[in-house]
Formats: C-alpha cells, structure tokens, sequence
C-alpha cells in the first residue's frame, strides 16, 4: 500500500491476459475480413466478442482500485466473451468440414512453445493468423484463445485468493479511518 485506501491500479498493459487479448482481437479482426463475406453478420458478432474480452480486462484493471467485485465480475465477463468467441471458431471449423487440432498435433505442440516466449506478439503468430488455409488460421487462434481462457481463469483464482486476504474497499476504508483516528487520540 502507498498510505492510501485505493491501491495501485490501471495496469492492465502489463497483464500478461491483455497482450494476448490484444493478439486475439487483432487476428480476429484479419480472420473474418479474410474468410467471412460481408455481409455475414458473424464478422460483427466474432469482432465484438474478442473486443468486449480484450475491453473488460481494461475496465476491470481500472476498476480494481475502488471495487475488487467490479473488477473480478468484469474478468469473468472478458473470460466469457473469449469462450464465446472459442465457440465460433469451432462453428467455423465444423461448417467448413475442418478439424480442430488435437493436444498432441505437431501444429499445437508448437503453439505452447511459442505461447512460452517471452514477449510473444502478433509477429510471432503472423504466419500461422494469416495463413491461406482456414483450418491452420483458425487452429491457431483457437490456440491463443485457450492460453486467453487458461490465463484468464488463473487470474479469477488470484483475483479471488487477494479478496480473501486483503478484503475489498470497505475494510480497507475502515482501517485507514481507525489508523487516522487512533493518531488523533495520542496527541494532545
């Protein structure tokens, strides 16, 4: 704490889940102008859904120095929307008589090692997000989207774990007002 109630907040940049929401909305956005015609209605719906998850991990972020609720309904709201958008993907798959790759696929094996490095981005994806051949854009993003939803239930469990142990914005309102109260009594 800095002597303040309202922790350090707003640092979603660094949140490992917000630079891969930002890889998913970005190669969402090349997978639908690339594969889907205008005007198919799923392009709205899969761009929103990777949006809305990429924007609530920021909301939540920002909100998480007066609400840790807020900011704890707002990542399971960010986890949702990226199952959703999961969701579609698999209907694209399904539809166009391609198959998602299996755990132990070649392609997915390599996924994990480049989900493993550090500073991982768009660029590392580029070959794979913008492929010619649907099922091998579509397999990877998938991909990405599973580290999203794997990332994004690990910190539900650490969101949860903090609440427990530091409490939300009332105790901690609380205490800075018996700190303040308690200087008070001692001098005269």
């Amino acid at each position: 704490m800095t002597g303040s109630f309202i922790p350090p907040h707003g640092g979603y940049h660094n949140l490992l889940s917000y630079k891969k929401a930002l890889i998913v909305y970005d190669a969402t956005v090349y997978f639908c102008n690339r594969f889907y015609l205008r005007p198919d209605r799923t392009i709205d719906r899969m761009v929103q859904a990777a949006h809305s998850g990429k924007q609530n991990i920021v909301e939540g972020s920002q909100a998480s120095g007066t609400s840790k609720e807020t900011e704890i309904k707002l990542t399971n709201v960010a986890r949702a929307s990226f199952e959703e958008l999961l969701d579609d993907y698999r209907d694209f798959l399904r539809v166009q008589g391609l198959q998602e790759w299996p755990p132990g696929h070649p392609y997915t094996k390599r996924m994990r090692e480049l989900n493993g490095q550090p500073g991982a981005d768009y660029e590392t994806f580029r070959k794979g997000i913008e492929h010619a051949d649907p099922e091998i854009s579509a397999n990877v993003v998938i991909g990405l989207i599973k580290v999203m939803t794997f990332l994004l239930d690990r910190q539900l469990s650490t969101l949860e774990h903090a609440f427990l142990e530091e409490g939300g914005l009332r105790e901690r309102m609380y205490n800075a007002r018996l700190t303040e109260h308690s200087k008070g009594k001692g001098a005269i």
